[in-house]
């Protein structure tokens, strides 16, 4: 197996390249983060920005935890990878890795000024100590579940640098800010959740009135129970549908979170 580095400092926008440095040397596999990439899709690992602190990341992200270091040696085993794209801040931080994971030694190395301009650089920096913003070099159905409830988006919505013109990598990518941000966490109380899905359910026609809308919350998602008036005569499963599909879209625009299951409750009927 071929080990290529792929070396920047914090910031300076290594993971918004490193799916166009992989397409450039024909490299299908990427770690990043302590997450294991195939081309486009996530396949072990889970992020290193997922930690409640910041050196707990820098340690996610080296391996230095018996599971993640289990994990991802039985996926790359599994994967049986020919070649394979490490990031990393530094030449030591990439030594590191690969010792941790038994990988051998380091066939290249490509560091960031070679792939990226000053001012692209200086772009990246900007976004990460003016904003928190941490990119994932995945699409964002690909990372959602590992940041539920975190600052979360498509990359492309953020125009992250500038013009279209300036966006000539197409691979698609997200944006986080880990709960470790200086910015402060970015949190979503029940209120705000319960007051999108109920503003949303009551502008469906058909539905007369929301009586109540509760939320229970897990690690990675959470489920809903919607109570509601209806108007006589509707078509109760049709109109659940409906009802589904426009809070599963609000929650996810909104907010990132998952949703495990929604139940609609009909508890009264309007004649």
């Amino acid at each position: 197996m071929e080990i290529y580095a792929f070396v920047g400092k914090t910031g300076t926008g290594k993971s918004y390249n490193a799916q166009k440095v992989a397409k450039q040397l024909n490299i299908h596999y990427i770690i990043d983060d302590a997450i294991l990439i195939k081309d486009t899709k996530v396949i072990a690992g889970k992020s290193a920005k997922t930690e409640a602190s910041k050196i707990a990341s820098v340690k996610a992200a080296i391996f230095l935890k018996e599971d993640r270091k289990n994990e991802m040696k039985k996926a790359i085993k599994k994967e049986n990878i020919d070649k394979i794209l490490i990031l990393g801040t530094s030449d030591e931080m990439i030594d590191r890795i690969v010792t941790n994971l038994d990988l051998g030694k380091v066939y290249k190395t490509i560091y960031i000024e070679d792939v990226a301009t000053e001012d692209q650089i200086k772009k990246a920096r900007s976004s990460r100590i003016n904003d928190g913003k941490h990119v994932v070099p995945v699409p964002t159905f690909e990372i959602k579940k590992q940041f539920s409830g975190y600052f979360l988006e498509n990359l492309r919505n953020f125009n992250f640098f500038g013009s279209k013109e300036e966006q000539v990598d197409t691979a698609e990518k997200t944006i986080i800010r880990p709960t470790y941000s200086y910015l402060g966490n970015y949190t979503i109380s029940d209120n705000v959740i319960n007051n999108i899905i109920g503003y949303t359910v009551s502008r469906i026609h058909g539905v007369t009135k929301v009586y109540k809308v509760s939320t229970t919350k897990f690690n990675d998602g959470m489920k809903l129970d919607i109570d509601i008036e209806v108007k006589f005569g509707e078509k109760l499963q049709n109109l659940s549908s409906i009802i589904r599909n426009a809070v599963i879209y609000a929650v996810d625009n909104a907010t990132g979170i998952n949703l495990f299951g929604i139940n609609i409750n009909v508890k009264s009927i309007k004649m």
